[in-house]
């Protein structure tokens, strides 16, 4: 059985990402901060017995330790880093004086550093499975040559850095024969997207395809859930 660990499991993209998953017979490690309130992923569980559910913030040191004893050396085929934060009110400008530079570091400490913290701590466990493969949720609002219009500066340089991070990740584990993918989900209709987006279900079978499709010569690659090219 292959294994899988999700980060931010108990809504939107990951919570579909658990079920289609558990759906087609992989072991799901679901996590997500609060799982006493995840009644959508308790309900899940119940349905697939290879659903196990974790607490997991990925900012909190402990919790990542937590989770490093509860795999134990267990392989995981795929670790997908999908949890993120948007915590800004206004896509657009801000008045004067009204930036959040608290929000803005929270947003750097959970989209970035939480990835990385993650990555980090279940290296050996990735290296030690078959697909070996990282993937990275992240956002066509990383994208600088995508900028078309001012606004969401927490998530947006967010993203950008969570690219950077990784695209330089992807290189360094490629002796490893570890592969990084960055994955944009396209807009889709979730709490942190557009009303008129797509469904989580075409997202996530979309971005299961481009994994299923991936070889390392593909790593550090920057892919939209249809397999076009993300532009940097």
């Amino acid at each position: 059985m292959a294994n899988i660990l999700i980060t931010g499991s108990n809504r939107g993209l990951g919570l579909e990402l658990v079920r289609q998953y558990a759906g087609s017979g992989w072991r799901v490690f679901a996590t997500c901060r609060h799982p006493s309130e995840a009644a959508e992923l308790h309900q899940l569980a119940g349905e697939y017995a290879e659903i196990s559910i974790h607490r997991l913030d990925v900012t909190v040191p402990e919790d990542i330790r937590a989770i490093q004893w509860i795999l134990n050396g267990t392989p995981l085929d795929i670790l997908y880093n999908n949890a993120g934060i948007y915590l800004e009110d206004d896509y657009l400008l801000p008045a004067p004086g009204s930036i959040r530079y608290d929000l803005w570091l929270r947003t750097l400490e959970v989209n970035v550093l939480g990835a990385v913290r993650v990555t980090e701590a279940l290296l050996d466990n990735v290296a030690s499975s078959e697909k070996r493969l990282v993937a990275v949720m992240t956002s066509h609002m990383g994208s600088i040559a995508d900028i078309q219009m001012p606004g969401s500066y927490y998530y947006r340089s967010s993203k950008a850095a969570l690219n950077a991070a990784m695209s330089g990740l992807a290189e360094a584990l490629r002796k490893r024969r570890i592969g990084v993918l960055l994955l944009h989900p396209g807009g889709v209709k979730t709490r942190m997207g557009p009303g008129d987006g797509i469904s989580a279900e075409k997202s996530v079978t979309g971005l299961r395809q481009v994994i299923d499709d991936f070889t390392l010569d593909k790593t550090g690659h920057f892919i939209k859930y249809d397999g076009s090219p993300m532009p940097w």
